[in-house]
């Protein structure tokens, strides 16, 4: 097992943060000083309270969002999530340029998510178009862009985060003895 698995068998933080995680906040108006991103430091926060040594940054939706996801994947993060850009208006683009991205789609985590936030009384969490994937071994999520959205995403995502970046690297299933 990896050292993020065994992190995250043990509360997270088996010796210190070790996953590296990229937390994307996706919004014109809050890219160009608008308003303040109310949502990133959230998914921050989550992130590195599930283990992770987090860094983040605020980009406009569109082909700043490839290029960020390329980058943080060029960069060595294990995990980047962003949040924001997943709805339903011609803005709204965070899913084809993560589809551009990634190299393999995993569907159950996208739809665990909206399936969560409908479970807890949210209809509109079906209306997320948000993907999961990987890029190469990195694994790469879209949350939506409130910042409920984004402690819906993570309370589901966190579940599997370790053992998911664990799986990318190439690690084995836990075996039962």
């Amino acid at each position: 097992m990896t050292d993020a698995w065994n992190a995250a068998t043990d509360g997270g933080m088996a010796s210190g943060p070790v996953i590296r995680a990229l937390a994307i906040t996706i919004s014109n108006r809050a890219s160009a000083g608008v308003y303040e991103d109310k949502s990133g430091p959230v998914l921050a926060g989550l992130l590195a309270e599930a283990g992770c040594a987090v860094d983040s940054l605020v980009v406009p939706d569109g082909d700043p969002v490839e290029q960020a996801l390329r980058d943080g994947v060029a960069s060595g993060y294990r995990v980047i999530v962003t949040t924001g850009g997943t709805g339903l208006t011609p803005g709204d683009r965070t899913p084809e340029m993560t589809r551009r991205v990634i190299d393999r789609e995993i569907p159950g985590i996208s739809e665990s998510i909206r399936a969560a936030g409908v479970a807890a009384g949210i209809p509109s969490a079906m209306l997320s178009r948000g993907l999961a994937g990987l890029a190469g071994d990195v694994l790469i999520v879209n949350l939506p862009g409130s910042s409920g959205g984004v402690k819906d995403g993570m309370t589901v995502l966190t579940q599997v985060l370790a053992h998911a970046v664990d799986q990318a690297q190439g690690g084995d299933h836990p075996r039962s003895e």
